[in-house]
Protein backbone atom coordinates (compact mmCIF):
# COMPACT_ATOMS: atom_id res chain seq x y z
CA UNK A 1 0.00 0.00 0.00
CA UNK A 2 1.07 3.54 -1.46
CA UNK A 3 0.16 6.33 1.78
CA UNK A 4 -0.86 10.11 -0.01
CA UNK A 5 -0.03 12.48 2.44
CA UNK A 6 -1.59 16.11 1.99
CA UNK A 7 0.22 19.81 3.21
CA UNK A 8 -2.25 19.43 6.23
CA UNK A 9 -0.96 16.09 7.44
CA UNK A 10 2.77 17.25 6.32
CA UNK A 11 2.11 20.40 8.97
CA UNK A 12 0.52 17.93 11.71
CA UNK A 13 3.48 15.66 11.08
CA UNK A 14 6.44 17.19 10.83
CA UNK A 15 8.24 19.99 13.20
CA UNK A 16 11.16 22.36 13.35
CA UNK A 17 13.44 20.40 15.98
CA UNK A 18 13.14 17.35 13.69
CA UNK A 19 13.91 18.38 10.33
CA UNK A 20 16.74 19.97 11.59
CA UNK A 21 17.75 16.94 13.50
CA UNK A 22 17.17 14.82 10.19
CA UNK A 23 19.07 17.38 8.01
CA UNK A 24 21.59 17.36 10.37
CA UNK A 25 22.06 14.13 10.26
CA UNK A 26 21.70 13.03 6.63
CA UNK A 27 24.48 15.65 5.67
CA UNK A 28 26.55 13.79 7.97
CA UNK A 29 25.93 10.56 6.57
CA UNK A 30 26.91 12.28 2.83
CA UNK A 31 30.19 13.42 3.79
CA UNK A 32 30.87 10.20 4.79
CA UNK A 33 29.78 8.37 1.84
CA UNK A 34 26.74 6.80 3.53
CA UNK A 35 24.61 8.57 1.24
CA UNK A 36 23.94 9.49 -2.04
CA UNK A 37 22.50 12.51 -3.75
CA UNK A 38 22.12 14.00 -7.18
CA UNK A 39 21.65 18.01 -8.42
CA UNK A 40 18.46 19.14 -9.45
CA UNK A 41 18.00 18.63 -13.25
CA UNK A 42 15.32 21.46 -15.04
CA UNK A 43 12.88 21.68 -17.96
CA UNK A 44 11.87 24.84 -19.29
CA UNK A 45 8.82 25.51 -21.48
CA UNK A 46 7.79 28.81 -22.51
CA UNK A 47 5.01 28.90 -19.86
CA UNK A 48 5.68 26.76 -17.31
CA UNK A 49 8.72 24.41 -15.68
CA UNK A 50 9.68 20.87 -13.96
CA UNK A 51 12.44 20.44 -11.59
CA UNK A 52 13.19 16.96 -10.41
CA UNK A 53 15.70 16.01 -7.71
CA UNK A 54 16.75 12.73 -6.50
CA UNK A 55 18.92 10.89 -3.64
CA UNK A 56 18.78 8.09 -1.18
CA UNK A 57 19.77 7.37 2.58
CA UNK A 58 20.12 3.84 3.29
CA UNK A 59 20.38 4.84 7.06
CA UNK A 60 17.28 6.67 6.89
CA UNK A 61 15.29 3.84 4.92
CA UNK A 62 14.92 6.68 2.35
CA UNK A 63 15.09 6.53 -1.27
CA UNK A 64 12.99 8.53 -3.73
CA UNK A 65 12.54 11.77 -5.42
CA UNK A 66 11.04 14.99 -5.21
CA UNK A 67 9.62 16.50 -8.05
CA UNK A 68 7.96 20.32 -8.76
CA UNK A 69 6.10 22.40 -11.48
CA UNK A 70 6.10 26.09 -11.78
CA UNK A 71 4.15 27.96 -13.87
CA UNK A 72 1.38 30.79 -13.92
CA UNK A 73 -0.66 29.89 -11.56
CA UNK A 74 2.11 29.17 -8.66
CA UNK A 75 4.58 26.01 -7.58
CA UNK A 76 3.17 22.50 -6.81
CA UNK A 77 5.78 20.16 -4.71
CA UNK A 78 5.74 16.31 -4.62
CA UNK A 79 7.75 13.66 -3.25
CA UNK A 80 7.83 9.90 -3.77
CA UNK A 81 9.06 8.12 -0.78
CA UNK A 82 10.39 4.56 -1.62
CA UNK A 83 11.67 2.19 1.30
CA UNK A 84 15.49 1.83 0.32
CA UNK A 85 15.73 -2.19 0.87
CA UNK A 86 12.82 -3.46 -0.61
CA UNK A 87 12.05 -0.37 -3.20
CA UNK A 88 8.14 -0.02 -2.37
CA UNK A 89 6.69 3.13 -2.86
CA UNK A 90 5.83 3.83 0.45
CA UNK A 91 4.28 7.65 -0.10
CA UNK A 92 3.20 10.43 -2.09
CA UNK A 93 3.49 13.58 -0.41
CA UNK A 94 2.40 16.91 -0.90
CA UNK A 95 5.56 18.89 -0.18
CA UNK A 96 5.73 22.91 -0.26
CA UNK A 97 5.49 22.53 4.11
CA UNK A 98 7.86 19.70 4.01
CA UNK A 99 10.40 22.23 1.79
CA UNK A 100 9.83 25.00 3.69
CA UNK A 101 11.07 23.22 6.93
CA UNK A 102 13.73 21.56 5.44
CA UNK A 103 15.53 24.40 3.78
CA UNK A 104 15.03 26.33 6.87
CA UNK A 105 16.60 23.55 9.40
CA UNK A 106 19.74 23.35 6.67
CA UNK A 107 20.11 27.31 7.59
CA UNK A 108 19.49 26.53 11.27
CA UNK A 109 22.46 23.43 10.82
CA UNK A 110 24.84 26.07 9.22
CA UNK A 111 24.37 28.43 12.00
CA UNK A 112 25.06 26.04 14.43
CA UNK A 113 28.15 24.79 13.32
CA UNK A 114 29.31 28.87 11.83
CA UNK A 115 27.90 31.16 13.67
CA UNK A 116 29.63 32.21 16.66
CA UNK A 117 28.62 30.71 19.61
CA UNK A 118 27.84 34.29 21.45
CA UNK A 119 26.12 34.85 18.02
CA UNK A 120 22.69 36.63 19.27
CA UNK A 121 21.74 39.20 16.74
CA UNK A 122 20.23 37.70 13.43
CA UNK A 123 19.22 40.05 10.14
CA UNK A 124 16.95 38.70 7.82
CA UNK A 125 16.60 40.17 3.72
CA UNK A 126 12.87 38.93 3.02
CA UNK A 127 9.22 38.72 4.56
CA UNK A 128 8.08 35.76 2.61
CA UNK A 129 6.88 31.96 3.18
CA UNK A 130 10.27 30.69 3.33
CA UNK A 131 11.65 33.37 5.51
CA UNK A 132 9.54 32.12 8.05
CA UNK A 133 11.29 29.02 8.37
CA UNK A 134 14.66 30.58 7.87
CA UNK A 135 13.62 32.70 11.15
CA UNK A 136 12.56 29.73 13.17
CA UNK A 137 15.58 27.36 12.04
CA UNK A 138 17.85 29.80 13.68
CA UNK A 139 16.01 31.05 16.56
CA UNK A 140 16.03 27.66 17.34
CA UNK A 141 20.08 26.79 17.25
CA UNK A 142 21.00 30.43 18.73
CA UNK A 143 19.27 32.17 21.58
CA UNK A 144 18.75 35.67 19.52
CA UNK A 145 17.90 38.60 22.03
CA UNK A 146 17.45 41.24 18.28
CA UNK A 147 15.64 40.37 14.94
CA UNK A 148 15.60 42.82 12.43
CA UNK A 149 14.15 42.41 9.15
CA UNK A 150 13.97 44.18 5.65
CA UNK A 151 11.89 44.03 2.49
CA UNK A 152 11.10 46.02 0.05
CA UNK A 153 7.58 46.40 0.93
CA UNK A 154 6.81 48.40 4.71
CA UNK A 155 3.33 46.69 4.49
CA UNK A 156 4.87 43.02 4.02
CA UNK A 157 7.57 43.43 6.64
CA UNK A 158 5.20 44.89 9.37
CA UNK A 159 2.84 41.95 8.55
CA UNK A 160 5.70 39.35 9.16
CA UNK A 161 7.14 40.95 12.05
CA UNK A 162 3.81 40.53 13.71
CA UNK A 163 3.60 36.92 12.19
CA UNK A 164 6.61 35.54 13.68
CA UNK A 165 6.78 37.88 16.47
CA UNK A 166 3.77 36.51 17.94
CA UNK A 167 5.18 32.70 17.53
CA UNK A 168 8.61 33.30 18.48
CA UNK A 169 7.23 35.11 21.45
CA UNK A 170 9.63 37.96 21.49
CA UNK A 171 9.84 41.62 19.05
CA UNK A 172 10.82 41.86 15.70
CA UNK A 173 12.25 44.86 14.44
CA UNK A 174 11.76 46.38 11.00
CA UNK A 175 13.73 48.69 8.73
CA UNK A 176 14.01 50.43 5.39
CA UNK A 177 17.72 50.54 5.23
CA UNK A 178 19.38 47.30 4.06
CA UNK A 179 22.97 47.98 5.45
CA UNK A 180 21.36 48.00 9.22
CA UNK A 181 20.12 44.49 8.74
CA UNK A 182 23.82 43.40 7.63
CA UNK A 183 25.35 44.55 10.70
CA UNK A 184 23.62 41.51 13.02
CA UNK A 185 25.69 38.46 13.83
CA UNK A 186 24.05 36.35 11.69
CA UNK A 187 22.60 37.18 8.35
CA UNK A 188 19.97 35.79 6.29
CA UNK A 189 19.21 35.87 2.51
CA UNK A 190 15.82 34.54 1.25
CA UNK A 191 14.24 37.01 -1.34
CA UNK A 192 13.51 36.73 -4.93
CA UNK A 193 15.62 38.99 -6.37
CA UNK A 194 17.84 38.36 -9.01
CA UNK A 195 20.30 41.88 -8.13
CA UNK A 196 22.46 41.21 -4.61
CA UNK A 197 20.62 42.57 -1.61
CA UNK A 198 23.36 42.25 0.32
CA UNK A 199 26.89 43.74 -0.05
CA UNK A 200 30.32 42.77 1.74
CA UNK A 201 31.01 46.34 2.60
CA UNK A 202 28.10 46.29 5.05
CA UNK A 203 29.38 43.12 6.99
CA UNK A 204 31.04 42.81 9.94
CA UNK A 205 34.11 40.82 11.50
CA UNK A 206 32.69 37.86 12.61
CA UNK A 207 29.25 37.56 11.08
CA UNK A 208 27.91 34.46 9.41
CA UNK A 209 25.94 34.84 6.26
CA UNK A 210 23.61 32.08 5.07
CA UNK A 211 22.26 32.76 1.42
CA UNK A 212 18.81 31.21 0.75
CA UNK A 213 17.11 32.72 -2.04
CA UNK A 214 19.16 31.90 -5.12
CA UNK A 215 19.10 28.64 -6.51
CA UNK A 216 19.69 29.40 -10.46
CA UNK A 217 22.71 30.23 -11.95
CA UNK A 218 21.33 34.00 -12.94
CA UNK A 219 20.14 35.19 -9.67
CA UNK A 220 22.53 36.35 -6.79
CA UNK A 221 21.95 37.78 -3.01
CA UNK A 222 25.01 38.72 -2.27
CA UNK A 223 27.33 40.43 -4.24
CA UNK A 224 31.53 39.53 -4.99
CA UNK A 225 32.55 41.23 -1.62
CA UNK A 226 30.50 39.13 0.91
CA UNK A 227 32.79 35.83 -1.10
CA UNK A 228 36.05 37.25 -1.05
CA UNK A 229 35.43 39.01 2.79
CA UNK A 230 34.61 35.21 3.84
CA UNK A 231 37.62 33.08 5.30
CA UNK A 232 35.25 29.94 4.74
CA UNK A 233 32.42 29.16 2.27
CA UNK A 234 30.34 26.02 1.46
CA UNK A 235 27.16 24.49 0.29
CA UNK A 236 25.07 21.73 0.42
CA UNK A 237 26.93 19.56 -2.08
CA UNK A 238 30.24 20.42 -4.62
CA UNK A 239 27.86 18.91 -7.34
CA UNK A 240 26.02 22.14 -7.92
CA UNK A 241 28.66 24.45 -8.03
CA UNK A 242 28.20 25.42 -11.74
CA UNK A 243 24.64 24.23 -11.68
CA UNK A 244 22.77 26.70 -9.78
CA UNK A 245 24.93 28.21 -7.39
CA UNK A 246 24.07 31.92 -8.37
CA UNK A 247 25.41 33.40 -5.55
CA UNK A 248 28.63 31.85 -5.64
CA UNK A 249 29.14 32.57 -9.51
CA UNK A 250 30.88 35.93 -10.23
CA UNK A 251 33.28 35.26 -8.09
CA UNK A 252 34.03 31.78 -9.27
CA UNK A 253 34.19 33.43 -13.08
CA UNK A 254 36.18 35.70 -11.78
CA UNK A 255 38.88 34.09 -10.21
CA UNK A 256 37.80 35.78 -6.58
CA UNK A 257 37.20 32.28 -5.10
CA UNK A 258 38.39 29.14 -6.91
CA UNK A 259 36.19 26.13 -6.84
CA UNK A 260 38.85 23.89 -4.28
CA UNK A 261 38.23 26.61 -1.91
CA UNK A 262 34.52 25.59 -1.52
CA UNK A 263 33.13 23.18 0.67
CA UNK A 264 30.47 20.73 1.66
CA UNK A 265 28.47 22.14 4.98
CA UNK A 266 28.79 18.29 5.83
CA UNK A 267 32.21 18.25 5.87
CA UNK A 268 32.33 20.70 8.97
CA UNK A 269 29.12 18.67 10.39
CA UNK A 270 31.26 15.52 10.33
CA UNK A 271 34.49 17.07 11.77
CA UNK A 272 36.89 16.71 8.64
CA UNK A 273 36.80 20.10 7.98
CA UNK A 274 36.83 23.45 10.58
CA UNK A 275 34.90 25.83 9.36
CA UNK A 276 35.35 29.42 11.75
CA UNK A 277 38.84 29.26 13.20
CA UNK A 278 38.43 32.07 15.09
CA UNK A 279 35.61 34.88 16.84
CA UNK A 280 37.03 37.47 13.54
CA UNK A 281 36.14 35.33 10.82
CA UNK A 282 32.85 36.11 8.25
CA UNK A 283 31.46 32.90 7.20
CA UNK A 284 29.17 31.76 3.99
CA UNK A 285 26.58 28.98 3.48
CA UNK A 286 25.27 29.51 0.23
CA UNK A 287 22.33 27.00 0.12
CA UNK A 288 20.79 25.03 -2.66
CA UNK A 289 18.78 22.63 -1.44
CA UNK A 290 18.92 18.75 -1.41
CA UNK A 291 16.80 15.95 -2.03
CA UNK A 292 18.85 14.14 0.52
CA UNK A 293 17.53 16.58 3.30
CA UNK A 294 14.02 16.03 1.54
CA UNK A 295 14.36 12.39 1.67
CA UNK A 296 15.29 12.20 5.94
CA UNK A 297 12.70 14.90 6.63
CA UNK A 298 10.25 12.91 4.06
CA UNK A 299 10.87 9.37 5.86
CA UNK A 300 9.82 11.20 9.32
CA UNK A 301 6.82 12.60 8.03
CA UNK A 302 5.46 9.41 6.93
CA UNK A 303 6.86 7.33 9.93
CA UNK A 304 5.13 8.93 12.10
CA UNK A 305 1.96 9.12 9.23
CA UNK A 306 2.13 5.21 10.21
CA UNK A 307 2.46 5.37 13.62
CA UNK A 308 -0.45 7.87 13.94
CA UNK A 309 -2.48 6.30 11.23
CA UNK A 310 -2.32 9.51 9.42
CA UNK A 311 -3.23 9.76 5.18
CA UNK A 312 -5.06 7.42 3.12
CA UNK A 313 -3.76 4.51 2.00
CA UNK A 314 -3.72 3.31 -2.19
CA UNK A 315 -2.81 0.09 -3.49
CA UNK A 316 -1.25 0.11 -6.99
Amino acid sequence: MTLLLTENEVEELLDMPSALEAVEAVLHQHAEGRATNHARRRVSLPGSGLNVMFAGAPEFGALGLKTYTIARGGARFYTMLFDSEGGELLAIIQSDRLGQLRTGAATGVATKYLAREDATTLGLYGTGWQAESQLEAVAAVRDLDRIIVHSRSEDRRKAFAEKMGGRLGMEIETTHAPDEVAAQDIVVTVTSSREPVLYGEWLRPGTHVNAAGSNMLFKSEIDRDVVKRASFVCVDSREEIGLEVGDLMPSLETGAILPEAVYELGQVISGHMKGRHGPEDITLFASQGLALEDMAVARIVYDRAVERDAGRDVDF
